[in-house]
């Protein structure tokens, strides 16, 4: 039988007390649980299921009562770090100014009566239970008691977890490396939660471009061979590949991409967290502005270490059937017949990319975020599945679409070389020789299959990186 009592002003272990005739036989099922919670108010929304699966040591599908105790305690001191980080004043209570502050750390603006609202947030339980406010006294500032006795079965409904889904939002792998590096907090590097994110966006990284990878390389040959007098379509593209090589080789130059993924993630987060520093904010996360300038920075200097393998990339695949047998092999041919500086042909304008791309994705995605935190957070901590792959997939794509003249320009300096009795130009000469042979529109070659993975790839790898976060026990949502 299971007896929940509430105090406020007791620890998780005394307001909360078991009795139970075996203690051995004992344990909390999702059947009890929703009793449980119809006892305490709570609505039945699926948070039972969360927190057995969060609690479930030995993977039974039920928690002892061990297990539970044990939750409740790393729950309970969760969200003690969490109270900290909201109370900049160090009072014990977290008030509206306190609340726009943090959100302001993290770019997020909103208005003071919006604070207020979330201040007043209310839980609903039955038709015939009683209201629970967060602010139970109407003071409108919330002590620990009060944060606690509303979050500690309730684990998805809080201000922190407005920011992390907002955060980590932008780790989802579209196929492209300019995006701004996520930021962590110092609890997270702390906890090692950190490493987790990134072993996380790097596994739903590679599944990603895996899956999308046919309509990748369906780009890279449009940007490179496409032209006004060579049209070539979608659909005749994919019928050409798999006539010149069979079904895998819609995957030429997918395995380099993987393999990319893992230096050029560590190389940005190291030299972003080095530039942060620099710059010298005392802040755990910067402004927007602080944002794009060490985003930029550190994109710059992933880049130019793994630029290389970009052009690796990009020259498997062009490749035709047999011509080369391996990535080592491609490189060694390609030092031995061109030097050392074809690895960095292209280089400039895959730099000037980064700004653009990086700036208007931020620009973009900075006020979807804060209109929708504006109209609909008040209610919800939580912004959903559809909200988060449609802001990410709006911004990366106006991104994409800003920068796409230099990725082609770069692409086709990347391939010269493999075009027989072609000219070598320069990033200008190309510039010119596009518009005055082709138009405006010579520019945009290949950005058809381009827009077409973005949804798919923002899709993939969300739920990838969800289920890889849940496997190595990251619980930051």
């Amino acid at each position: 039988m299971l007896c929940c009592s509430r105090s406020g002003d007791n620890s998780t272990s005394d307001a909360i007390s078991v009795s139970r005739d075996n203690s051995k036989a004992y344990a909390l099922c999702i059947c009890l649980f929703r009793k449980g919670f119809a006892c305490l108010y709570w609505p039945n929304v699926g948070y039972q299921s969360k927190i057995v699966k969060a609690g479930d040591k030995d993977l039974d599908g039920q928690l002892d009562f061990g297990e539970f105790v044990h939750y409740l305690r790393d729950h309970e001191k969760k969200l003690r770090l969490v109270f900290k980080s909201l109370d900049k004043k160090n009072d014990g209570r977290i008030d509206s100014q306190e609340i726009m502050q943090s959100l302001r750390d993290l770019g997020v603006n909103i208005s003071e009566q919006q604070a207020e609202k979330i201040l007043k947030r209310i839980r609903k339980g039955h038709v015939c239970a009683p209201i629970m406010y967060m602010d139970k006294n109407g003071t409108m500032t919330i002590d620990w008691n009060e944060w606690r006795d509303y979050h500690l079965l309730h684990p998805a409904d809080n201000i922190p977890e407005i920011i992390l889904y907002w955060k980590h939002s932008t780790i989802f792998d579209v196929g492209e490396s300019l995006l701004v590096p996520d930021e962590f907090t110092a609890e997270e590097k702390q906890t090692g939660m950190w490493w987790r994110h990134l072993v996380a966006g790097g596994g739903a990284g590679a599944v990603s471009r895996t899956c999308t990878a046919p309509l990748d390389r369906l780009k890279v040959l449009m940007q490179v061979h496409s032209s006004k007098s060579n049209s070539m379509r979608i659909a005749g593209g994919f019928t050409n590949m798999v006539r010149e090589g069979g079904v895998r080789s819609l995957w030429r130059g997918n395995g380099i991409n993987v393999i990319k993924i893992v230096p050029e993630t560590a190389i940005k987060f190291m030299a972003y967290e080095q530039i942060k520093r620099l710059i010298g904010s005392n802040q755990e996360t910067l402004g927007i502005a602080e944002r794009l300038v060490a985003g930029s920075l550190a994109g710059a200097i992933s880049q130019s270490t793994i630029y290389p393998m970009e052009v690796l990339k990009t020259r498997l695949a062009l490749r035709k059937t047999g011509q080369y047998q391996g990535i080592g092999d491609c490189a060694k041919r390609i030092f031995r017949n061109e030097g050392m500086s074809a690895f960095y042909k292209g280089y400039v304008p895959n730099m000037l990319g980064i700004i653009p791309y990086a700036g208007i994705d931020l620009a973009v995605y900075e006020p979807l975020k804060n209109w929708w935190l504006q109209s609909y957070a008040t209610d919800s901590a939580d912004p959903g599945v559809f909200v988060l792959l449609a802001c990410c997939t709006t911004s990366s794509t106006c991104g994409q679409l800003a920068s796409y003249p230099l990725a082609l320009v770069r692409t086709r300096m990347q391939a010269q070389a493999t075009m027989a009795g072609g000219p070598q130009m320069t990033m200008c000469g190309l510039f010119r020789h596009i518009l005055r042979t082709e138009g405006p529109l010579g520019l945009y070659r290949g950005l058809a299959p381009n827009f077409m993975k973005v949804i798919p790839a923002v899709s993939i790898s969300y739920v990838v990186y969800e289920h890889l976060k849940m496997y190595l026990g990251v619980r930051s949502r």
